[in-house]
């Protein structure tokens, strides 16, 4: 038991590593809603919906609220939208909400572990000389260039199998600008600049915890 507490809290670790620059990174475009008002007039929305920079926040902001708060009833502000419509928001507002859960339990489990191996209550394995984070970091890494290969080549295909990964069985993610006006204030441009941020970000954050761990692992040969 002594030497499967370690390893299995060794495992834990590098998952929680991984679920975090996950869950974090596709947080940013969501929980940064400055990302989408920036976008608003360079994207040409305003001139798109015929509506007013500050009515498209507004309804926006109402989306964003009820995808993210509980207890929300759908709203778009001044842009229509028919039942179908609704009802992929609130798909889409289990996925959210499945992000920030995991996002916050993946937290408190590198807070916990993290404290644990510094006060020396249960030392987490150092694979090949490095914490379980750089595996993880590694393994994102790959991947996810993979991933932003594949959508700089064809990000329309892209987002259509996404949308069957996540929403299978349903074609409810397909809207009517003439009935869900709200599309029109969400372009495919803008979710094609929510992809470029999160694969930055996890990019980012994977090459930060490498570097650090490299330089971490030379540090401890040299003394």
């Amino acid at each position: 038991m002594k030497k499967t507490l370690p390893i299995i809290l060794t495992v834990l670790f590098g998952l929680s590593v991984f679920l975090f620059i996950i869950t974090f990174s596709i947080g940013l475009p969501i929980y940064c809603r400055f990302f989408y008002y920036l976008q608003i007039e360079p994207l040409g929305i305003p001139k798109a919906t015929g509506y007013s920079v500050q009515q498209i926040k507004s309804a926006y902001d109402q989306v964003l609220n009820y995808l993210t708060l509980p207890n929300t009833e759908f709203s778009a502000g001044v842009f229509t939208f028919s039942p179908e419509g609704a009802s992929h928001f609130a798909d889409c507002k289990g996925l959210f909400t499945l992000n920030t859960v995991t996002l916050l339990c993946s937290t408190i489990a590198l807070i916990i572990l993290l404290i644990l191996n510094k006060k020396g209550v249960a030392k987490l394995y150092r694979p090949f000389g490095f914490s379980a984070s750089f595996i993880s970091a590694v393994s994102i890494f790959v991947f996810f260039i993979l991933i932003a290969i594949i959508v700089a080549v064809d990000f329309n295909s892209a987002f259509i199998t996404f949308h069957h990964l996540f929403f299978p069985g349903k074609d409810n993610w397909t809207f009517d600008p003439n009935v869900d006006q709200i599309i029109t204030a969400l372009p495919q441009q803008f979710f094609m600049n929510c992809a470029i941020l999160i694969v930055a970000s996890i990019i980012c954050l994977s090459v930060g915890i490498i570097i650090f761990q490299v330089v971490k692992k030379k540090k401890l040969k040299n003394d």
